[in-house]
């Protein structure tokens, strides 16, 4: 279908216009529906109740794109619909769908995915946690299939947990690697996760850095946060190079939060300047970080497994690079050596073959998962999907 949506106004302005515009109006890198500001819708029927309704508060409280429930699970959520979409569009605001994944049926959840593309979206989001730990074989089926359905140029995002150490088994690195999204909306809700915001913030940052994807953080106005915060929370995603932010969720933003929400943004964030920083591994870690980090290795000919634990051949397989990079040999992957990593192509692995990583014992079984190292977002009734 034809988009009407701010992309598409753009678009048709003709290509030389359509530089000059991109140029003036919006930042270098807004070039996909997610990098700019949104907010999240569960229900439509809860949220205005209509495309017409959604688009026009949209912009007037210049937001740049919605995100719209498309399905849960293997079934699809008929609120979103072309008519909705075209309803959003007409008011110059994007749409992109979003579908909260579980991992036991994998194909059908990409069917399900993509679908919500056929009916007009913008981009896909693809809200993964829990049900996905320890599943890297579904989470490699799901892409595959999902990517095979749309392309691979379409726009899509992974939304899940910002706190990537918390969660070792999650299969971060099928979901953002070869193949997979394009953009990571990790979840920083910082007054559930219940650490002050900015080392909130520094914490996500630095384990999410690695897997070399726009961070594009999801804010929260639910559980009602001070205003103040709202903004601090814009300041330092903007501080740490983030084109754009969204918002859990539409229908628990209070009044008086949403000129907080986009639009001009003065002053500095709160704290000491932020700088850009990537999490340490060393001998012992473990988890999906050391997965990626094996993945890189495995890609510059060196003989590591995946099994993402970081023992004596990975860390030998360290040393090589850092020799080979002109950088100080210390076996332990620093900021510095992150860099020189993300420099090549990862091995592509395939774990619907080779199985979990069973060095971490992460079957899809969930007695088998390498335990969580904590929970950083409580579960609660509010955020039930």
């Amino acid at each position: 279908m034809t988009r009407v949506g701010r992309l598409g106004r753009l678009a048709l302005m003709g290509a030389t216009t359509l530089v000059t515009a991109a140029a003036i109006c919006v930042p270098a890198r807004a070039a996909s529906p997610v990098e700019g500001n949104a907010s999240w819708i569960w229900y439509v029927s809860d949220s205005g109740g209509s495309g017409d309704a959604i688009g026009r508060h949209a912009e007037r409280r210049g937001l740049d794109a919605v995100f719209v429930k498309s399905g849960d699970a293997g079934n699809y959520w008929s609120q979103f619909s072309p008519g909705l979409v075209r309803a959003i569009h007409s008011h110059g605001v994007d749409v992109c769908a979003w579908q909260f994944v579980y991992g036991s049926d994998p194909k059908q959840e990409a069917r399900i995915g993509a679908r919500a593309v056929d009916a007009g979206a913008d981009c896909l989001i693809i809200d993964a946690e829990g049900d996905y730990e320890g599943r890297y074989g579904a989470a490699e089926k799901y892409m595959s299939k999902l990517r095979r359905a749309v392309g691979d140029d379409y726009p899509l995002a992974l939304s899940s947990f910002p706190y990537v150490d918390y969660h070792p088994s999650f299969p971060y690195s099928v979901f953002l690697g070869p193949g997979g999204a394009q953009y990571n909306l990790p979840q920083l809700y910082w007054r559930a996760i219940g650490d002050p915001l900015a080392s909130s913030v520094r914490h996500t940052y630095a384990f999410n850095r690695p897997y070399d994807r726009p961070l594009l953080p999801v804010g929260q106005t639910w559980q009602d946060p001070p205003k103040g915060q709202v903004l601090d929370f814009r300041r330092l995603a903007r501080a740490y190079g983030s084109t754009g932010v969204s918002w859990w969720s539409w229908q628990d933003t209070r009044r008086k939060l949403w000129p907080a929400l986009a639009g001009r943004l003065r002053g500095d964030p709160p704290g000491p300047r932020p700088r850009i920083q990537y999490a340490d591994l060393g001998p012992g870690a473990e988890g999906d970080l050391v997965v990626w980090a094996q993945q890189f290795l495995i890609g510059r000919g060196i003989q590591v497994k995946p099994t993402g634990r970081y023992g004596s051949k990975t860390e030998h397989g360290v040393r090589t690079v850092q020799r080979r990079e002109g950088l100080p040999v210390t076996g332990a992957i620093d900021d510095a050596t992150w860099v020189a990593l993300l420099r090549r192509k990862p091995a592509i692995i395939d774990w619907s073959r080779r199985g979990s990583p069973r060095a971490l014992g992460i079957e899809a079984r969930r007695a088998e998962l390498l335990p969580r190292a904590a929970d950083e977002i409580p579960r609660a009734k509010e955020r039930v999907r």
